[in-house]
Parts: C-alpha cells; sequence; structure tokens
C-alpha cells in the first residue's frame, strides 16, 4: 500500500487555484471548525502561532476527517525539525525564511529518505505510515510530500530565479509582510515599491511552472494575485476572523472594543 495520495499537491501541479487560509490559534477545535468551512488548505502556524509538537499533532488528528489538505509551517527549516513534523503526519510543509537555491536544495533534502536525501527513517512508529499499516509508506512517500518554500526578504528575491529551479520544490510562497519590512517598509505591504517586487516575483514563479502562493488580507490583492496566476492563496488568518466578527456582534449593540457601551459614561 503507497501513501495516500496529496490532492493539493496534485492541484497545485494541474495549475488549480487553491484558497487557504491560516489557523494561528493553536486549538484542534478551532482547527476542526476551519476543517468544514470550504477551504481548500489550511495553514498550521508553527513560527508565530502558540505551538508545539503536540499541538500541531493534536490539529493534524482533528483535521483528519476535512477535506481540505493540511500545511504545517514549521518554526525554521532545520532538518530535525522537519523530521518531527514529516513523522507525526504532515505531507504538506511551508517552510519559512528560505533565502537562497542552497537552503531549497537542503530542505528537498531533508524531506526525502536516503539515499537520495537525510530524513531519518522511523517511519514504523510514526503516525505518517499509519504507524507501519502503510506498508509501502518509506518508497512512496517522497511521492506525496509537498514542499513550498516561502521567499521574504530581498536576498530571497535576489535569487529567485535559483530558488524556482530547484527540483523537489514544489511551490514558492511570497510573504509580504517581511518582504515589505526588509525593504524599508514596515507594515505597508500595500507601498507600490513593495507590490511592484511581488508582482515581478510572481511572474517569475509563474513562468517558471512552478506554483506560486502568496498570504494577505486585502481581497482585492488576493484577487489581483489570482488575475496574475498565484495558484495557492490565503485570504485570512482564524485569529483575524474571529476578532473581527466578535468586534462587530459587541459593535451592534452598542458596545467598543474598551467593553464599554458606546455613548454611556461610567
Amino acid at each position: 500500500m503507497p501513501a495516500p495520495r496529496n490532492h493539493f499537491k496534485a492541484a497545485l501541479k494541474a495549475g488549480q487555484p487553491q484558497i487557504g487560509l491560516w489557523l494561528n490559534m493553536g486549538e484542534a477545535l478551532m482547527a476542526e471548525i476551519a476543517g468544514h468551512a470550504g477551504f481548500d488548505w489550511l495553514v498550521i502556524d508553527g513560527e508565530h502561532g502558540p505551538n508545539d509538537v503536540r499541538s500541531i499533532l493534536a490539529q493534524l488528528q482533528a483535521l483528519s476527517a476535512s477535506p481540505s489538505e493540511v500545511v504545517v509551517r514549521p518554526p525554521i527549516g532545520e532538518t530535525w525539525v522537519i523530521k518531527q513534523m514529516l513523522d507525526i503526519g504532515a505531507r504538506t510543509l511551508l517552510v519559512p525564511m528560505v533565502d537562497s537555491a542552497e537552503q531549497a536544495k537542503e530542505l528537498v533534502r531533508a524531506v526525502r529518505y536516503p539515499p537520495h536525501g537525510v530524513r531519518g527513517v522511523g517511519a514504523a512508529v510514526a503516525r505518517a505510515s499509519n504507524f507501519n499499516n502503510i506498508a509501502d509508506y518509506a518508497h512512496t512517500a517522497a511521492d506525496e510530500i509537498c514542499l513550498l518554500v516561502q521567499v521574504e526578504t530581498m536576498a530571497a528575491i535576489r535569487d529567485l530565479e535559483n530558488i524556482v529551479a530547484v527540483d523537489g520544490v514544489d511551490g514558492v510562497f511570497i510573504g509580504p509582510a517581511d518582504l515589505s519590512a526588509d525593504m524599508g517598509y514596515l507594515g505597508n505591504a500595500d507601498a507600490p515599491e513593495v507590490q511592484e517586487v511581488i508582482e515581478k516575483a510572481l511572474g517569475t514563479i509563474v513562468r517558471s511552472g512552478k506554483a506560486a502562493g502568496i498570504l494577505t488580507f486585502s481581497e482585492s490583492l488576493n484577487r489581483r494575485y489570482l488575475d496574475l496566476g498565484a495558484t495557492f492563496v490565503a485570504v485570512g488568518a482564524d485569529v483575524t476572523e474571529f476578532a473581527g466578527a466578535l468586534a462587530n456582534l459587541a459593535g451592534r449593540y452598542g458596545r467598543g472594543k474598551d467593553g464599554k457601551a458606546a455613548g454611556v459614561s461610567y
């Protein structure tokens, strides 16, 4: 029995747009709710969310019945971290802060077993192989693992042509927040100078044949990026959606963010 098919990876290869949501709460119940909302992919965020191996595992378990592909973002692209993420069942990884093709090549090696890589062979006791019930897991895992790398500095932009040429990288994701900060526009990813770099980068990725991805909280920008050929686009995050919905509900009853009724003196 081979490793289960990664339909998200297949969709990216086929050029089918995939709409996603960020999961930053670190809570399995919230992840389970999001898993039935209709998104194509969900990112369990280990870089900026309050997550560790066990909380990521709990969310993977909660999402096991979800039709959404679960993407795990580790806190850093270290081989030992990637090994843990893969063994607990992550099969699509979004690795932050990839600044060079050399880094990307090392990440490819990290997700593959020897002799093609350096992933530790521990599948017999891992959730990834359904605890050794997927007999051919070790031989077929690489076919279904989807590796996405994040380009979010000008150093990465300068090496982008080489990054997209790395065999084994399935997609390249642009991080607007960090990129804009690195360009001197902290908190202003909408700046024309930043958008020019982003649009050129998207063009480079799309022309390479690799999937291009991005996250913003602007619907107009998201639709613009889809029009430019971005394939996997995240359109929001659980934290911001939850906070916004609660603020809207409180506001309908005249309550402001300070917890006081609007127009009432205390």
